[in-house]
């Protein structure tokens, strides 16, 4: 009887399961219709039979997209840096046969078993930020069009066209329960096998197959042969990853790169550029492949063609990453192949080169862009940004791509997208070259745009303009229309502060002042956020911005920064300018020489007058009769009262009178030989420079020639205010302030004599505070610091006690003839010399009266009392 009873028992067990599995099948086909059923029409043991009937892991189309949704939110924190969240959808019930299994397993195969389970947690992220609405890519571009330019690049990348056949999720769910039937460990070949088929599945599916339990096992599994694994089967392993979309902080990929890093001595080129590429693919940041990448790449150099070469550039780019030792050879390797690149594949490089911080020589860049120039016709809007990009990381001064940049950006600017116009602009900005053309191009295009701006665009084309010098009124509602996309992003600013500080100033560069975000950026909370991210650039802009708010808003009742911030910058920047801007040769001669020409030390003062704009002036005070008066200055902010060029309380009368008039030099400011040495001598002709009044307020000596009956250094230092044929001399204030500033090629647009923006706030603001700017620009001083001392001393004569109009038009006129001598070691900006105008006055022909021998001789006493002093 018991037999009868056991075999009744089990005939009911089988007839019980049979109808669970009907009853499951109904439940998922009611599902796929969308009609649900509560959860309390479902007992516990129907839902526990769910785990054995593949279709009941299928959602409904409610369900799926919340899946799909919960996977976009997953990419978006893979994105942001945030931990993954697993969604109550992928909690499966529990799985009988899955615990019993596991129970098998050693402490080692669980634990391999506990990261798979958890490999969506595994990295260290933050709470991912949503972007603000309308704030995408308003124009896609295709980084990886170089790709489709030869058929070799097949061999090597992964080209996301070429998808296979897809599998039906009932199949794919189908293979993953295979595994649960599986004793023991599964051969490397079943894996790669069951892993590719996976891969086929459809993009939107992915997401059910990787919250499957058996998939966890399949992933063990792997880890635990990875080394039993082929060079291919590894690579087909990481693509079926890809195409899963596996997460790239996922627990198995860390695992995956080890091996591959380990392996890739061992690995031929192809391989190693396709696993490069699949890691670039997946998102993964995978330093340990790369640094090895890096060290086995130089022995296949000789392997290297131009698609490999291309791609290996691009990998470096991707990666953020390029040892020095890689340049030499990949310079030598690049220059081989130039001429066999097209047009895609040399932008690539372009990109490669600037996102991976590269720099080539300046003659190779030189010839990959004249290279890109000859087939422009070829290269897509993309493209001709990344060259732009490489130009102003390299600052090279391309003239022909430049001028032909003024043809390509007006017909290209409709079709471009914001962060390509930025880009154009940013590149001319930092190559300080302005062409309205272009600019006014990008302009015209951007309000067309606003909704695709991010805060980073819009800070950077402000600091363009403005440092260009674009004004307001110039482009119709540039910038109040960027000010406004600034205040749309404004929650940006907490992770990027840099954006607005950088908006900020360019906007100040234009005089423009929006009271509210110059608040914001001032205010203590930014302030305590900018100084906490450890960046001394920060500091400089927070203060850079706090006196330019100062000095052009008196009438500003907003937050200040506090004066121990202020003081710690100022120190900072005084350091700098001493080991740097104090010791150019320019400054220390055009300091020497104003010493000399004023009498002492107690004259003039080299200091930071404006500490907040980072650069030092000569300093010089004159009485209302145009005589130097003595000043001191705050040592904090760079007096040289430490230094020996110290400013002492020495008076006019008591320090030193000026030069000592020699033989020599009357023998120079005659163009004679020295009679009362040589009375024997054989006199020269000397010139007739006839005494000339003169027409403006102050005439200068190179206006009114030299009275060579008059002491020699007092016709120097003759002032307009001491002659008895002016009639009365205007009321002038107490104490007149000069800065004189001795400027370089960087102070100026390219080519031109426009002040960029950093400079003409700086004279603006001068102007605002009482000094009277002196300029000495580098193309007048620099030639003349091979001149002789006298005429140094005549030029400073000239700016400083003649009217800066008059000044500009006798010393343009007097000294063309030097400048046009010099013109090869300086390379003036074409525009500013006037060849052919005539050298009057002092200076007129004192290098035609002299030998060469002479000249030779004391240009090299010159250098010699010059090395002693100094």
């Amino acid at each position: 009887m018991s037999t009868r009873a056991m075999l009744r028992y089990v005939a009911k067990l089988r007839h019980a399961h049979s109808h669970l599995r009907l009853e499951c099948r109904h439940i998922s086909s009611r599902q796929k219709k969308g009609k649900h059923e509560g959860e309390e029409e479902n007992g516990p043991e129907k839902l526990q039979s769910l785990v054995y009937n593949p279709s009941a892991y299928y959602q409904n189309k409610v369900e799926r997209s919340v899946l799909l949704r919960d996977a976009s939110v997953l990419d978006e924190e893979k994105e942001a840096g945030s931990p993954a969240v697993v969604s109550a959808v992928f909690r499966q019930p529990g799985n009988p046969y899955t615990v019993s299994s596991s129970r098998c397993l050693s402490s080692a195969k669980n634990m391999l078993l506990g990261l798979a389970l958890n490999g969506e947690a595994a990295g260290k992220r933050n709470k991912p930020v949503k972007n603000p609405k309308g704030n995408k890519l308003d124009v896609k571009v295709d980084t990886r069009a170089f790709q489709r330019c030869r058929p070799e690049y097949s061999s090597f990348t992964h080209d996301v066209s070429r998808r296979p056949a897809v599998l039906h999720i009932k199949e794919a769910l189908l293979l993953l329960h295979k595994v649960t039937l599986i004793k023991g460990n599964m051969e490397p070949s079943d894996i790669t096998s069951l892993l590719c088929e996976l891969g086929r599945v459809a993009p939107e599916q992915t997401v059910v197959v990787r919250g499957d339990t058996c998939f966890y096992m399949l992933l063990r599994h792997t880890m635990e042969s990875l080394p039993s694994f082929t060079h291919t089967q590894l690579l087909e392993i990481l693509q079926s990853f890809l195409a899963l979309e596996l997460s790239p902080s996922h627990a198995v990929l860390g695992q995956l790169e080890s091996e591959f890093a380990r392996r890739a001595g061992v690995m031929e080129l192809r391989q190693l550029l396709l696993a490069a590429d699949l890691w670039r693919s997946l998102r993964c940041s995978v330093p340990q492949y790369l640094e090895r990448l890096g060290d086995v790449i130089s022995q296949h150099f000789g392997q290297m063609g131009p698609p490999e070469l291309v791609q290996f550039m691009y990998v470096l780019g991707e990666s953020r990453y390029c040892p020095a030792s890689l340049l030499p050879p990949l310079e030598v390797l690049l220059m081989r192949h130039l001429d066999r690149l097209k047009g895609e594949e040399l932008v690539t490089v372009c990109l490669g080169l600037f996102k991976s911080q590269s720099s080539l020589s300046e003659g190779a860049v030189r010839r990959l862009v004249d290279r890109t120039l000859a087939v422009i016709e070829h290269v897509s809007d993309f493209g001709l940004v990344n060259v732009m990009k490489l130009m102003r990381f390299s600052h090279l001064d391309h003239v022909p791509w430049l001028e032909a940049m003024a043809n390509e950006v007006p017909r290209r600017a409709p079709q471009m997208g914001v962060q390509g116009l930025m880009h154009v602009a940013l590149a001319c900005s930092a190559l300080h070259y302005r062409d309205d053309r272009i600019l006014l191009s990008v302009a015209q295009h951007l309000p067309q745009k606003a909704s695709h701006y991010r805060s980073k665009d819009a800070a950077k084309l402000l600091w363009a303009f403005g440092t260009l010098g674009i004004v307001p009124g110039q482009y119709t509602s540039l910038y109040s229309g960027l000010t406004e996309v600034l205040r749309e992003r404004q929650a940006e600013f907490q992770r990027f502060p840099e954006h607005l500080l950088t908006a900020l100033l360019g906007l100040a560069f234009a005089g423009e002042f929006p009271h509210d975000l110059l608040s914001l950026a001032l205010s203590p909370t930014f302030v305590r956020q900018a100084s906490q991210l450890q960046k001394m650039e920060l500091k400089k802009d927070l203060f850079t911005l706090d006196g330019t708010v100062g000095i052009e808003l008196p009438g500003w009742t907003g937050p200040r920064l506090s004066p121990p911030l202020r003081e710690e910058v100022t120190k900072q920047l005084w350091d700098y300018a001493q080991s740097d801007v104090c010791l150019k040769l320019e400054v220390v001669e055009a300091e020497s020489m104003l010493k000399e020409l004023l009498g002492g030390e107690a004259f003039v003062c080299k200091r930071m007058i404006l500490p907040h704009m980072r650069s030092i002036d000569l300093e010089v005070h004159l009485d209302p009769s145009d005589k130097p008066l003595s000043l001191t200055s705050d040592p904090l902010v760079g007096s040289p009262a430490s230094d020996e060029g110290s400013c002492g309380p020495l008076g006019w009368e008591a320090g030193h009178v000026g030069v000592n008039l020699t033989d020599d030099l009357l023998a120079q400011l005659t163009h004679a030989k020295n009679t009362l040495l040589q009375p024997s001598a054989c006199p020269a002709r000397c010139p007739n420079l006839c005494p000339v009044e003169p027409q403006g307020e102050r005439g200068g000596i190179l206006s009114v020639g030299v009275d060579l009956s008059d002491d020699p250094w007092h016709t120097l230092t003759k002032r307009k205010g001491l002659s008895p044929a002016v009639g009365q001399v205007p009321s002038r204030p107490a104490r007149r302030r000069l800065a004189i500033q001795v400027t370089n090629r960087n102070h100026y647009c390219y080519r031109t004599r426009q002040l960029l923006g950093f400079h003409a706030m700086k004279r603006r603001q001068l102007e605002l505070e009482g000094y009277g700017v002196v300029e000495l620009p580098y193309w007048e001083w620099l030639p003349l610091l091979r001149r002789a001392r006298v005429e140094k001393l005549a030029y400073l004569h000239c700016k400083i006690f003649s009217s800066l109009e008059a000044a500009k038009r006798t010393c343009c006129s007097c000294f063309s003839g030097i400048y046009e001598r010099e013109t090869h070691s300086i390379n003036p900006p074409v525009g500013l010399l006037q060849p052919g105008l005539a050298v009057t006055s002092v200076t007129g022909s004192l290098p035609s009266q002299v030998s060469c021998q002479q000249q030779k001789e004391r240009r090299e006493e010159k250098r010699t009392q010059f090395g002693q002093k100094y």
